[in-house]
């Protein structure tokens, strides 16, 4: 099961994400991916609170 989830609905594309964290958040083909394996937790949790929208949550 998937520990980050992302609302597209109310995604503001900011790109805090992108861009704190672009081994893990990312665009390929036009479509919004998420590597969660490429970082450490803290530090993916410390992007996600970056996000102006709220769109990104991390589920423990």
């Amino acid at each position: 099961m998937s520990k980050i989830s992302w609302d597209e609905k109310i995604c503001q594309h900011a790109g805090n994400c992108v861009n704190g964290l672009p081994q893990v958040f990312k665009v390929e083909n036009n479509q919004f991916v998420i590597k969660e394996n490429a970082a450490g937790v803290e530090e993916i949790k410390a992007v996600i609170k970056s996000c102006p929208s709220g769109a990104l949550k991390y589920n423990d």
